[in-house]
Formats: structure tokens, sequence, C-alpha cells
């Protein structure tokens, strides 16, 4: 691809010392110290909160974060100046794996089973247990290690990587693709995070007052800083210490030289799961199960909302140990609507299964009498449209034909992009659409101006006689601050308009979204332990801070 030599991808390396006392000291927790381990098996699962770690004085942060030199066209990386334009808000998937020779490589595959929840950035660190080393790019995870020597210096048993999408701010920052690899006083650290923090802005203006110096516009970066300041002791200790302060949502996996943590905020707002390959027992962690299934890693369980898990690689022994009380889990309900995979179990669901079940109940709420033919906008909305044809019983097909070779519009960085990608992805069938009435089921409505081009392709270029427009999710009404890039509240086009105005905005002949009480009523008596605040603007951690941003880009 052209576009891999252009990517950008970074390099770094630095020889740690081969012992470090304070890591090792995991090793001497008790559960009499507030910390649990547990050998190789994590089931049953114990009760983990229990006394806290004792809090001592922060220090001057001495973090930092550390550049290497672009391989690819010979130009430094360049740290991005912190900017209003470049927000963190991020849709991005993680991996960590500890206990296989071929960590990095592994790492690299998962990220392409990932690879839908983030297209702008990707980056794995790797250690041997004596030295880190990072490799990180612009483009897709293809693009970024499309070379056999990127990944040949990537040489250990245990790596993270993380996929990312940022707005378009930062979307030519090489400095912000993660993962982070910082040095501080106790060596270094590398972080990857999938979620957004929403007291971000206050804590870097602290961290900033009392001398800390920020290298990136990412709130990741925060949490680093927050690790460096404390004087904590272990690190786990500063893990939780560094988690008590930050709000929001976030699924991390950090490495040290010896050492994989997986931590997931209280609320589980993220992703996180746990799996053990097969056959060497090496354990990994994944945003999602596609990426444990493309590595031949069988599913575990989740990390728990609250959770910190340690993995020690010297011995593959986990420590498991409570961040803070626990709090109303609220997963994000939008993981089943659009952003994960079919094919991948999240929140303890199959996606399929939870879109095949909006598209059943939308059919039953808002039926189409008369209709010839169902059709999905592909692919998201493929097993709602086929939930919706099996339970009206109206023909299922594919009238529209997706290039799988153009991302999804929902992660194009501007709108001029948005508005080309629906004509390059999405090409009408002809032969099935002409002269037709057909419901189009797709999983939501944004903007509505993808909506707008889709209803304008079936009917100019398909030449259907009409085109009924049905939604497998509620009208979306606020913006998400909890790791999703939605816009602001007043571009959102059913925050604006009643359904009869969107409609007429997309130009459809008819138009019926999913109900509020059909979306929870697929997950039964666990639709209390979902976040639907996109929908009904119940925030479980208030944005205070993101609103007023997102007031002033209005």
């Amino acid at each position: 691809m052209a576009a891999a030599a252009a990517a950008a991808v970074s390099v770094s390396s630095r020889s740690l010392a081969t012992t470090n006392a304070e890591t090792h000291r995991h090793d001497r927790l008790t559960k009499s110290s507030h910390f649990y381990r547990i050998k190789t098996q994590l089931k049953p699962y114990p009760s983990l909160c229990g006394r806290r770690p004792n809090r001592t004085a922060h220090g001057l942060s001495s973090l930092r974060l550390i550049p290497s030199a672009v391989s690819s066209g010979g130009n430094p990386s360049v740290p991005f100046a912190f900017d209003d334009v470049d927000k963190p808000r991020d849709e991005c998937g993680v991996v960590g794996i500890i206990g296989d020779p071929d960590a990095a490589k592994l790492c690299s595959l998962a990220l392409h089973a990932l690879q839908h929840r983030g297209q702008e950035g990707a980056g794995i660190v790797c250690s041997d247990g004596t030295t880190i080393r990072s490799a990180t790019g612009l483009g897709l995870v293809s693009e970024v290690f499309h070379d056999p020597r990127t990944l040949a210096p990537l040489k250990g048993d245990s790596a993270i990587g993380h996929v990312r999408y940022s707005t378009a701010g930062a979307a030519s920052a090489l400095a912000n693709v993660q993962p982070f690899l910082a040095g501080y006083r106790f060596g270094k650290l590398a972080v990857a995070h999938n979620g957004n923090l929403v007291n971000y802005r206050r804590l870097r203006f602290d961290l900033e007052s009392r001398g800390s110096i920020f290298n990136t516009s990412s709130d990741t970066e925060v949490i680093l800083h927050l690790i460096a300041t404390s004087s904590s002791r272990p690190l786990l200790s500063r893990v939780v210490e560094a988690c008590e302060s930050i709000e929001g949502a976030y699924s991390l996996v950090f490495l040290t030289e010896n050492k994989l943590f997986a931590v997931r905020d209280p609320h589980g707002f993220r992703p996180l799961v746990m799996g053990r390959r097969r056959p060497n027992g090496a354990i990994v962690f994944a945003s999602e199960t596609c990426a444990l299934d493309l590595i031949n890693a069988e599913f575990e369980r989740e990390v728990n909302p609250g959770e910190v898990l340690v993995v020690d690689g010297q011995d593959m022994s986990i420590t498991s140990a409570c961040l803070m009380p626990e709090k109303p889990r609220k997963a994000c309900v939008f993981e089943h609507v659009y952003f994960a995979l079919p094919n991948s179990v999240v929140f303890g669901h199959p996606v399929h299964a939870s879109r095949y079940t909006f598209g059943a109940a939308l059919a039953r709420e808002s039926p189409v009498p008369g209709a010839d033919f169902v059709i999905p906008v592909p692919d998201s909305g493929f097993f709602a449209a086929l939930g919706f044809a099996e339970a009206s019983g109206i023909p299922f097909q594919q009238g529209l034909i997706r290039s799988h070779y153009v991302g999804r519009t929902f992660i194009e960085p501007d709108k001029e992009g948005r508005n080309l990608a629906v004509k390059l992805k999405l090409a009408p069938v002809r032969t099935i659409l002409e002269g037709k009435s057909v419901v189009v089921v797709d999983d939501s409505i944004v903007r509505g101006t993808t909506s707008s081009k889709i209803v304008n392709l079936i009917k100019t270029a398909g030449g259907a006689r009409e085109v009924h427009m049905r939604i497998a999710s509620p009208p979306i009404v606020g913006s998400c601050y909890y790791g999703v890039d939605t816009p602001s509240s007043e571009e959102l086009i059913s925050n604006r308009m009643n359904v009869e105005g969107v409609r007429q905005e997309i130009g459809c002949d008819s138009l019926a979204f999913l109900s509020l009480d059909s979306l929870r009523g697929a997950f039964a008596d666990e639709s209390h332990m979902f976040c639907d605040a996109c929908f009904t603007r119940n925030y479980p951690v208030p944005p205070t801070e993101q609103e007023a941003v997102k007031l002033t880009e209005v």
C-alpha cells in the first residue's frame, strides 16, 4: 500500500537494570497488606476490596516520555504541543501479552483484530526482561508494521499494543500515538489506554502547577505523571493511587521490564478481557475476545470493574487488587450497537446476538407492511437487518455492497472525508433495488449526513421506489465522554430534531428508531448495568469539564 511508505514509525530502546528492587517488591505482597496473590488460576474470584494502601506526600514529577527517531522519512518525532483543537477523546483498542517469546508478533496480530477500534495510529512496546523497546506509527497496523524490520527489534516475552482513533487535530501527531513509554525515578513504564478521563484538564493543570512537563495532548499522559509523582510503594500501590485520582472511563495495560498490569475503571465502561494461550499458558489481555481468537487464546474472564491484575513474568503468578470501593457497573451499550465486532463477546453477551435481538424488536415495534426486501447498511447493520427480516417475514437481501478497502465512516477524521467515504465504500445493487420498496436497517444515526447520502444513493443509483429507514438503536441525543468521539450535542441530529424532522432531513419515506425499553430489554435483568447516556443524557460520571469544552467548539 502506498500509504505504508508514508507511515511514520518510531523505534526506541534503552537498557534497564536487570534487578529493580522497587518492582520486585510486589513479591512480598500478602493478604494482610490489602492485596491478594492468586497462583495460575483466578477462579473462584475472591472479594478483593480491603484496607487501602498508606498514603504519602506527592513528589515533583521527573517523568520523561521517551521519543525516538522516525525510521521512515528520516525526520525526528516532535512532541505535539497542547492545543484545544486536539481533544483527548479516543475510541481505541488495547492488547497485553506476557509469557510468550513471540509477544510482539502476537501483539501485532491481535491489533489487526482490533483495527476497527482505531485506524489512525498503532504501536507496540515489548520487554525481554532487561530492555524495553517501542515502535509506534501513524496509519493502520498493516502500514505501521508492514516492514519486518519494524518488529524485529521488539524481542521479549511480554508486550502491550494499542490502536487509536482521535479527532482531527491529533491525527498527525506521532507523539500522541500509544503505547506511551516513559522513564522516571524507578525505571521505565509503558501504558496503553482505552477510554477518556472526564477530569483530565483539572488534573493536568494541577500537575503542571507542581512542575510536571507534558509532551502530548493525550489524557493518558496524566496517568503516567500521577504514578511518577506518587511516593507510595510499590508500583501497584502507585497505580491504585493514580486511579483513585482519575474519573471517567479507562481500560489500561501497563508494562514494566518484567510485569504486565491490566486495570479497569470501577464502572467498567470499556471492555477488557483476559485469556490464556494454548499450549504455553501465556496470559493475554485485550479489548475484545476477537483478538483472543486470532492468536489462539482461550477466554477466561473479564477484568472486573475496579480491578487491577498484575502478572509476574518470572513465575507467571497473578496478583489481583481492588482499586476502590465498588461502584454501579455501567458498561457502554454502544459497544453492542456499533463498535465491537459481531464475533466478539462483550460484557458477557455475544455481540451478534444482541444486534439480532435489536433488529427483531424493531420489526415488532415499527413494521413496514408491503416492503419487498430488508437490506442492511453493511457491515454493522447486518445482524440487526437479519433479525428484522426474520421477525417480519420480509425477505433479506444484500442491496448494498461494501468495499472493505475504505475505513468506517464514523472513524473518518473530518467532514469531507466522511462524505467521500460513503460513495467510495457503498455500491447499490440496482438489479435488486430497482422499483422496489426496501427497508434499510442501520445501527445508528449520528449527524445524519451519512444516512442522507445512503438514502439518496439507494434511490438514485439503485432505483428504489421507497426507502424505509429502521435504526436499531434509540436516537442519539447526548455526547459521549467515556471514550467515544461523538460530536457535540448541537451536531447530533436527533438532539436538534424530532423523528419527523430527521426523516425529512435524510429524505427517506419513513423512519423509526428502536425504543429505549427494547434496547434495555435485550439485556433483561442486566439492563441497569449498561451506560446509555448517549440516548438518555443520564451520565454516571458528571462530564462537567467536557461539556464546557464542547460548548466552546460550537
